[in-house]
């Protein structure tokens, strides 16, 4: 009986892990922009200020992921909006939208590549 408790324990943990996983998509560059116009996200910029600065999409935010202080500004951020992500390549992206997850953020629309991808699908720079 105990064991059968255990298993199922488990499922819904392993259940639990997935739903709330899935609120953080890896999308590419068409998907994310139509997702971040039809829920009217705040796109977040997870560059390097001097790389925000020598351009970045229209409206976005500059957070700099391994500035040293993102996990600060992401607290001040309302958890329930919708945040759009992007880098150069993907991969400070990534790692901000996991970080963000974890910090109880539900809609996180993660770009899969970088602003280049964003730039050739018809994204505007700001």
């Amino acid at each position: 009986n105990m064991r059968k408790l255990l298993a199922l324990l488990g499922a819904t943990a392993l259940l639990l892990t997935s739903c709330s996983s899935s609120s953080v998509g890896k999308v590419d560059a068409q998907t994310w922009i139509s997702q971040a116009q039809s829920s009217q996200a705040q796109i977040i910029d997870v560059r390097t200020a001097d790389e925000f600065n020598s351009g970045h999409i229209a409206g976005a935010i500059n957070i700099d992921v391994e500035g040293g202080s993102f996990t600060d500004q992401i607290s001040a951020l309302d958890k329930d909006k919708t945040y759009a992500l992007y880098c150069h390549s993907g991969r400070r992206s990534a790692i901000a939208a996991s970080d963000m997850s974890k910090a109880g953020f539900k809609n996180i629309i993660d770009l899969n590549g970088g602003i280049g991808e964003l730039l050739q699908a018809g994204a505007q720079l700001g």
